[in-house]
């Protein structure tokens, strides 16, 4: 008689919260393995090869690692917007006391990381850089939490998201403001224009998701031809759609549910492995110790939870907001060190910064890389040696 497969285990990892981040990582290990082999050159080929056609007016030919990052990114950005939207309408951002602690946490963790890239590469070829060690990874950071399980409050899961989220906010803002090119203002106002109806739409009661996402496809052409980054293109939509603040599915939670797995398995990947091929030289590692490479590093790894521990400290003691439940200060530090992994977010300003220039963009990744590694390992660490204490005390 023939055996069966048992697919049971596999089912209940890709339905775990570190699914995402676990293949996120081998990814990276995969995309760095095939840029150090005799088949990186052939992979770098494959990402030049042009898909897509022109026909008149129509431009829409462009290199394989061109659609995954402008492209598949957008529908990445979508899935943000969407989580920003619900946590804003019926989540921890959905009124001051419960935003207060997680809003003013992510100023302090894009200021002080901005401050400090800023100091080191003032004046140098690098500047334009400051925006890189901004960002949070939500699947790596929310992934590491999770594997400490119940050892570590929910509390400071949902502190973590919550912080995560309006950082992500913070770094799409950054992208449409500062790292755009020359700005084409008919496509704009053409972008905008459907903007303003797919808005009349969700006023008017409109809740089929068609009819917000095929106009959303015309938002992201218009606005990848105005100089304006096309992922913003998925924010937009994503602010159209509408939702509840009560249990009822919305057409917003219908279309989060429908995402989560491509973007978490197939898209994130997609872009890892496009992204990550840094083809490690000597020089690399001397890279580190450069401007750019201490911006980074210390931008991320010490300015990130610098950043986040002082203003959320500053804003408990003031009363503006109260410290999550059943979480120590360790916590927050732990929290603080967590955010600064940058990967996704950090590599995608990183391309948008250094724009064919590729010996920085591969020292600027590979930075980016080494302080998202320290930043998961010290957060784990951190956090795991205060859910030992918490439970020695406890017994």
């Amino acid at each position: 008689m023939r055996r069966l497969i048992n697919l049971k285990p596999l089912k209940e990892f890709l339905q775990s919260s570190t699914a995402g981040g676990i293949i996120l990582i081998v990814c990276v290990i995969v995309s760095l393995g095939i840029a150090n082999s005799s088949i990186g050159p052939a992979f770098e080929r494959l990402l030049g090869i042009e898909l897509g056609f022109n026909s008149g007016p129509v431009h829409l030919r462009y290199p394989v690692l061109l659609w995954i990052n402008d492209g598949l990114m957008a529908i990445f950005f979508l899935m943000v917007g969407l989580e920003i939207k619900r946590e804003l309408v019926e989540g921890e951002l959905s009124s001051f006391k419960k935003a207060a602690l997680p809003i003013f946490a992510a100023i302090g963790g894009v200021m002080v990381p901005a401050l400090i890239y800023t100091a080191c590469n003032s004046g140098t070829p690098t500047a334009a850089g400051w925006g890189i060690p901004m960002a949070t990874d939500i699947a790596f950071a929310i992934a590491i939490v999770s594997m400490l399980g119940k050892r570590v409050p929910a509390s400071i899961k949902i502190f973590l998201a919550a912080l995560a989220i309006v950082d992500d906010l913070i770094a799409i803002l950054v992208i449409a403001v500062f790292y755009s090119s020359e700005l084409h203002y008919m496509y704009l106002l053409y972008a905008f224009a459907i903007f303003g109806g797919m808005l009349a739409m969700n006023k008017f009661g409109v809740k089929n998701l068609a009819a917000y996402l095929i106009p959303g496809l015309f938002i992201w052409y218009f606005i990848h031809h105005s100089g304006v980054h096309a992922t913003i293109a998925g924010v937009l939509t994503a602010f159209a759609i509408p939702t509840t603040p009560d249990a009822t599915e919305s057409p917003l939670e219908k279309l989060e549910h429908i995402l989560v797995n491509p973007v978490n398995f197939v898209i994130m990947p997609l872009f890892a492995l496009a992204n990550t091929n840094i083809a490690i030289e000597a020089n690399m590692l001397e890279g580190l110790n450069s401007a750019l490479g201490l911006g980074i590093i210390v931008g991320l790894t010490l300015g990130k939870p610098i950043g986040i521990s002082l203003i959320s400290c500053l804003t408990i003691k003031l009363g503006i907001a109260s410290r999550p439940g059943h979480a120590t200060w360790g916590h927050i530090i732990g929290a603080g060190m967590l955010g600064g992994i940058g990967f996704t977010m950090s590599i995608f300003i990183a391309l948008l910064s250094f724009p064919g220039a590729h010996e920085i963009l591969a020292e600027a990744k590979f930075a980016i890389l080494t302080s998202s590694i320290l930043s998961g390992l010290l957060g784990y660490f951190v956090l795991s040696k205060f859910a030992i204490e918490g439970n020695l005390k406890r017994h």
